[in-house]
């Protein structure tokens, strides 16, 4: 029997829509530059799983001068406990010296408390007569809302202040500030408050596999890409992972054929439509839910080495908005000759 060979690429998908830039993200950061001048401290979130992809150059450019620290949400759902994840935590901290970097699970009260512990000493060596103001950033769905109301509860005890979903665009309005630290007269801290922002997308992603990558995470709603497109791609990497397609033979043997692997899920499911025939997109956005949950596998979907940041940085993803549309004239052209249009 001939030993399965993972795929060692993916085909670059030409069609692949390349913007997720809304009007309330445009408005959200304009907001946020205008609120800078109150603001002592800024928490950037970004997704475990996707630790490059997930950065957003936008708040860079947009939000110099403040103090800043970047937590990496949802360890839970890309870490396996593995001396390599110990070894990715230590290069991405690197990456970000000296600002401080915190690495947070989903429900973790531990990881909780560090970050309330870091608001509360940072409130303490920079007191302010108005209270402590955080503006918390980052991409579309990244947990930023769900990070403050865990910090509101074990700061104050009390109830959530901040919708959550499991698709982008809940919060679209920056929100007034939400107190997360009480006052205290010894230490001469007036309270801390963190102030949620709308997640702010990138006005061009130049590179496909980026966009598949932010997709697969949920920053973008999942109506954006063909379900069966975006679980090829989370076949792609749960057969290059450890384990590989152990993650999913209860299902189908391995395969590079998301085809194969969709008909396994259907038959065995039961999602099947009239006659009997597989319902391969409810299949597909039912695998991507149980990877999203950490039922599929938990792993890093991107290359974390010495030399990825330089790498990623070639990407210029912080481009302005005028010139996103410039590119993306040019790849509606390449999409229209490829289809054998007229441009």
């Amino acid at each position: 029997m001939t030993a399965f060979l993972p795929r060692t690429t993916f085909p670059t998908q030409v069609s692949l829509p390349r913007s997720y830039f809304l009007g309330h993200h445009a408005s959200g950061l304009s907001k946020m530059k205008t609120m800078l001048s109150r603001i002592d401290l800024i928490l950037e979130c970004r997704d475990y799983r996707v630790p490059l992809t997930s950065r957003n150059p936008l708040f860079e450019e947009s939000l110099k001068g403040r103090e800043r620290m970047v937590i990496y949400t949802k360890r839970d759902l890309g870490s396996r406990e593995m001396m390599e994840d110990v070894r990715k935590e230590e290069t991405i901290r690197a990456w970000h010296a000296p600002n401080p970097t915190l690495f947070t699970s989903h429900k973790s009260k531990k990881d909780i408390k560090t970050v309330l512990t870091y608001t509360k000493s940072h409130a303490e060596h920079a007191p302010n007569l108005l209270g402590t103001r955080i503006l918390i950033v980052g991409m579309p769905n990244v947990g930023k809302s769900s990070l403050l109301n865990a910090l509101r509860m074990a700061g104050v005890k009390k109830a959530k202040a901040a919708s959550t979903g499991a698709q982008p665009g809940v919060t679209r309005k920056i929100a007034s500030g939400v107190k997360i630290v009480e006052k205290d007269e010894e230490k001469g801290t007036e309270g801390v408050y963190l102030v949620d922002t709308p997640g702010v997308f990138v006005p061009f992603v130049p590179d496909s596999e980026a966009m598949l990558k932010l997709a697969l995470v949920g920053a973008v709603k999942d109506t954006i890409i063909a379900p069966t497109t975006l679980c090829d791609y989370l076949l792609y990497h749960m057969n290059r992972q450890y384990l590989g397609p152990a993650l999913y033979a209860e299902y189908a043997e391995p395969t590079n054929d998301i085809t194969v692997l969709l008909e396994g899920v259907c038959y065995k499911t039961g999602r099947l439509g009239k006659g009997g025939v597989p319902d391969l997109e409810a299949a597909a956005l039912w695998i991507v839910q149980r990877w999203r949950q950490g039922h599929l596998g938990r792993f890093v979907l991107d290359e974390v080495d010495e030399g990825a940041l330089e790498r990623s940085l070639e990407t210029d993803f912080g481009m302005s908005v005028n010139q996103a549309r410039k590119m993306r004239k040019v790849e509606l052209a390449k999409r229209s000759r490829a289809r054998g249009g007229v441009v």
